[in-house]
């Protein structure tokens, strides 16, 4: 059974939501990332970035325990695992790298930065941050409403891969960045067409907190 080391974010659902897809027994141990607990010595010896989520495979490469942590290269390891939502021809599996980086890179550290000025006292400084990641959190909704043109997926055709599941960890949370869906009828097909799925709704609602 794979241990889920998470806390109720963005990255933490990526996870829970791959191992529900992909029907991966699993147990979740929370790291309360309000307490600090992701810088307690036995969390750092599996996340050496002090950072959620990672996971403890006890049935890894050639039988052996294999910890992984980066919600990237975890995704990117349960797909490898399980032959599943990462296709094996190389060119579809080039988009779904594509994808997931832009997630990585880009649709996650400035939806992050928008919630951390959310959170800062009104001001000068408050405005700047969140009207400079604010836009750019726009373009890149932007840059996603313009790819799910005539798309049910992301970067795959038939069934979702890990990068719509990477994606979504985000997008779950346009409210809180103040990105609504009004003007992003694609985007906002995706989300619901995801969301319906049953195992994409036992991934969030399996407790991480």
């Amino acid at each position: 059974m794979i241990e889920l080391y998470a806390y109720n974010t963005p990255n933490g659902r990526k996870i829970s939501v791959a191992l529900e897809e992909m029907g991966l027994p699993y147990r979740v141990t929370v790291v309360d990332i309000t307490k600090k607990q992701q810088f307690e010595p036995a969390f750092l010896k599996i996340s050496p970035n002090n950072r959620i989520p990672a996971i403890v495979d006890p049935e890894g490469p050639d039988g052996q325990p294999i910890s992984v942590f980066e919600s990237g290269a975890i995704l990117l390891y349960l797909g490898e695992k399980t032959g599943r939502f990462l296709p094996a021809a190389p060119r579809a599996r080039v988009a779904v790298y594509e994808w997931l980086m832009w997630q990585m890179g880009g649709f996650g550290p400035m939806p992050g930065q928008v919630h951390h000025f959310l959170m800062q006292p009104e001001g000068p400084a408050r405005d700047y941050g969140f009207t400079r990641y604010h836009t750019e959190t726009k373009r890149l909704y932007g840059v996603l409403e313009k790819r799910l043109a005539g798309r049910d997926f992301v970067a795959t055709e038939g069934e979702p891969s890990i990068a719509d599941f990477a994606i979504l960890g985000w997008a779950w949370r346009h409210e809180r960045h103040q990105v609504p869906f009004d003007d992003l009828p694609n985007v906002g097909a995706w989300y619901a067409r995801m969301m319906g799925r049953p195992a994409v709704r036992r991934g969030f609602e399996v407790p991480l907190s």
